[in-house]
């Protein structure tokens, strides 16, 4: 599924990916806060500083395969006035962010004049500048797709969790210390690439159509 990135794409690939990744967590924490739950606030992780949402390991990944995750913002669902209900909307920001962030940055690829800002002296500008707004659309739908996947503990997850009865929900939870080797198996398979690339193409392309 993944292969090793460039220098060059790595240059693109890891800034893009830090925002991206942060945009999603502060996501998470900003709604969780405003329903009643200070967890993210109070541990600092209510910022946009990148620093704050590093994972060691995710960010390494970002470099060897261009592709990686943020820790995982704190949601104590005890704080939230309406549990079942406030965990959909806690657990929707995250992608829901990706999803705003990919369709502003489409809009300004789209409406940006790249070729008259383009002289002599400003390739070396320039044309960097419009690979990282480009991938920024590319990146920000995989990680919208990827955590919508109903396999704990991704988003998708908790939002399957919301709308199921409370004792199928129970079940359905106990997956969780299994969701990441069910992850690993699903995309060392080659599997994973018939479930995520797919919606992942269309999003990226109706979002450059959107605007084009």
């Amino acid at each position: 599924m993944f292969s090793l990135p460039s220098p060059r794409e790595l240059v693109i690939i890891i800034p893009v990916f830090l925002l991206a990744l942060t945009i999603h967590e502060f996501a998470h924490g900003w709604v969780a806060n405003r329903l009643g739950d200070p967890t993210a606030r109070l541990q600092g992780r209510l910022t946009l500083n990148p620093l704050a949402h590093l994972d060691i390991i995710g960010t390494i990944a970002i470099v060897l395969i261009g592709f990686g995750w943020a820790k995982p913002v704190p949601v104590d669902a005890r704080y939230l006035r309406n549990p079942r209900r406030d965990m959909i909307l806690v657990a929707a920001a995250g992608p829901t962010s990706n999803l705003l962030l990919a369709a502003l940055a489409a809009w300004c690829f789209q409406a940006i004049p790249w070729g008259q800002l383009l002289t002599a002296g400003s390739a070396w500008l320039i044309v960097p500048v419009a690979n990282v707004v480009k991938a920024s659309v590319s990146v920000n739908v995989i990680l919208a797709v990827f955590n919508l996947l109903p396999i704990p503990p991704l988003d998708g997850s908790r939002l399957v969790s919301g709308f199921l009865p409370v004792r199928q929900a129970l079940m359905y939870s106990r997956l969780e210390p299994y969701g990441f080797l069910i992850i690993f198996l699903l995309f060392i398979s080659g599997a994973g690439s018939y479930v995520l690339w797919p919606p992942v193409r269309t999003l990226t392309l109706a979002l450059f159509h959107l605007w084009g």
